[in-house]
């Protein structure tokens, strides 16, 4: 594909999936109405333009899924970046980056004593151990640091049945937190929000919580966004789950990332959500959506969302992304994100980051392109989509 082609699908596949979503029938989502969104390469804060004031800025991790993005885009806006992490995973992964070696599993925090930074992002690894690992960074950092922002989850939250959701909701505890009993590692959801309150402890009216949903676009090797532009790249009779009409919140890393280094810059303090766009999308929408910028002949066949279950296709596990919009997760995907655009957060099109996701899953070795992590297999696909029609 050339780069005036790929350019092109960028900026008009947004368009182009609302006239096919249109044309099928369900309700397209206006042009423009993503509020705070932007073409790639334009949105306010991007790579073409410097910060205002450069910033010493620490980041705990750095070689993971989001860390090189905020590396990238931090030295790119002309500050002076410092990473720490054990050395093991990519050193010498950015030239002209200081390295700072440590591990975090063993409280080695000494290389970072006796230094300063204007603000730290911390990216602890979704693990039981999270509330410990902010607990002691913050004994190492809370005197050295003049703002501690924590890349937490949406996962923290302990009721997300309300709509819409906002940021407020409250959050997981030891005592709501079900099937969990004390002397047992912390799920995830709860490890995070345990993880914030060491934060907030240490840094108080200094820290900033970003609360993500689902992370996508260049560099996820978890595939649970990225089952969607392969399958649909690969064309014909494409299992959808529900109606169509389900909503779906996500974040593109670039975006994410991006972010959270202009809340640095411009010392943005609270807790905000860090998931898109500003009104959601239906189900219907990301997928055809996603379809624009593909060309291989596809049809759709939408299966209800008890069938699926019956037929053990789990939401969100062989079914990416989508979760029925009802119950306890009517508000999973509809938080209202006023407060974040507010922020400063912006969102690159669909069609960008689905682009972007294919070109990167298009650059893995054979084997893994072939092995997907999320989503259905073809055979299991074309066994419950013959199951389907047999009904």
């Amino acid at each position: 594909m050339g780069t005036n082609r790929r350019q092109f699908i960028r900026t008009t596949a947004a368009a182009g999936g609302a006239f096919v979503l249109g044309a099928g029938g369900a309700a397209a989502e206006p042009a423009g109405q993503d509020g705070g969104r932007a073409p790639a390469g334009t949105a306010a804060g991007t790579s073409l333009e410097r910060a205002p004031r450069a910033i010493r800025l620490l980041i705990l991790g750095g070689t993971g899924f989001i860390g090189p993005h905020q590396v990238r885009y931090a030295v790119e806006r002309g500050h002076e970046v410092t990473i720490f992490n054990r050395g093991r995973s990519a050193p010498g992964m950015f030239p002209g980056v200081e390295e700072l070696i440590g591990d975090r599993d063993v409280n080695d925090y000494a290389s970072l004593r006796g230094r300063t930074w204007d603000a730290v992002i911390d990216n602890s690894a979704s693990r039981s151990s999270a509330p410990q690992w902010v607990r002691e960074a913050s004994a190492v950092l809370r005197e050295s640091v003049g703002q501690y922002l924590f890349i937490s989850t949406r996962s923290v939250y302990a009721d997300l049945s309300m709509v819409p959701a906002t940021v407020d909701v409250p959050l997981l505890t030891p005592e709501n937190t079900r099937n969990w009993q004390e002397g047992r590692p912390y799920p995830y959801g709860l490890a995070k929000a345990l993880a914030e309150g060491e934060a907030q402890q240490a840094f108080g009216a200094r820290t900033t919580i970003v609360r993500p949903g689902l992370i996508v676009g260049p560099g996820d090797d978890t595939d649970r966004f990225t089952y969607w532009p392969v399958r649909i790249a690969r064309g014909g009779e494409v299992l959808a789950p529900g109606s169509g009409e389900d909503r779906v919140q996500v974040i593109d890393v670039r975006d994410l990332c991006e972010w959270c280094i202009r809340l640095c810059e411009e010392r943005t303090f609270g807790r905000f959500m860090g998931i898109g766009p500003l009104h959601g999308r239906s189900m219907a929408e990301m997928l055809y959506g996603i379809a624009a910028v593909t060309s291989e002949p596809l049809t759709w066949t939408w299966v209800p969302a008890e069938f699926l279950a019956e037929h053990r296709v789990r939401a969100y596990a062989e079914m990416p992304v989508w979760r029925p919009g009802t119950g306890a997760y009517a508000g999973f995907a509809r938080f209202d994100l006023s407060r974040e655009v507010a922020a400063g957060l912006t969102f690159r099109t669909l069609a960008d980051t689905a682009l972007a996701t294919l070109e990167f899953h298009r650059s893995r070795l054979a084997e893994r392109q072939a092995d997907l992590g999320s989503g259905l297999s073809a055979e299991r696909e074309a066994e419950v989509l013959r199951a389907w029609h047999a009904s």
